[in-house]
């Protein structure tokens, strides 16, 4: 029987009445753009860091030439499909630590059930044993009922804007963090006019939620 990895079943394992961070995964917490351009060199492509996106950005690196779209699709569903080798954002391992002591932790992020199992391997791998929502689309109605249920102080945290907009506008009461995990591409996205504050690292992401903690 396949584990489940719904909205569902993540939400018994939030404790009622204790604070909640709610945190994205590719580029807060693993460094998904880092392991999908090693995974594009050993075929002979790369990933050029000149916008906030993927299609597109997919060239040979013979000559330079953008891969087609339709092609980008399927090296990202070949890359993902038994993904569970990325490596950790710097200072994400640490600062969960001690998150973890003050609040329950759920992960929320964009994948399909089929890639949730590889990607629950990939945290364990490194030390994280948290809930984990394989989400589609905008994340603010699933952070809505994630908050409702722990129904204290809660956190989001993500590094795509249009993400933290959508939590602005299902679950305003929900403080908002926009981190950026790559040096590279932190240049290619301006400050998310929806986060309470703008995270430069981790280290500055969980002083800013303990201090919340404490206020």
């Amino acid at each position: 029987m396949s584990a489940d990895f719904s909205l569902g079943a993540a939400l018994p394992r939030i404790a009622r009445g204790r604070p909640l961070v709610i945190v994205d995964a590719d580029e807060v917490i693993l460094q998904f753009v880092a392991g999908f351009d090693r995974f594009l060199r050993e075929r002979g492509l790369f990933l050029d860091l000149s916008s906030y996106r993927l299609h597109g950005n997919v060239k040979r690196l013979d000559d330079r030439t953008p891969v087609l779209d339709v092609e980008v699709t399927a090296l990202l569903e070949e890359f993902r499909s038994d993904l569970d080798c990325l490596e950790a954002v710097e200072g994400a391992q640490d600062a969960l630590a001690t998150l973890a002591g003050l609040s329950s932790i759920v992960v929320l992020t964009n994948i399909s059930p089929a890639q949730a199992g590889p990607r629950i391997r990939n945290l364990m791998t490194l030390g994280l044993d948290l809930p984990l929502v394989a989400n589609s689309g905008l994340k603010g109605p699933a952070v809505r009922d994630l908050a409702n249920r722990a129904g204290a102080r809660a956190f989001f945290i993500d590094d795509i804007p249009q993400q933290l907009a959508s939590a602005t506008e299902h679950a305003p009461n929900v403080v908002r963090v926009h981190l950026i995990g790559d040096e590279r591409l932190k240049p290619l996205l301006a400050p998310s006019p929806h986060a309470h504050h703008y995270a430069e690292d981790w280290a500055s992401a969980e002083a800013f939620i303990c201090e919340q903690l404490k206020a």
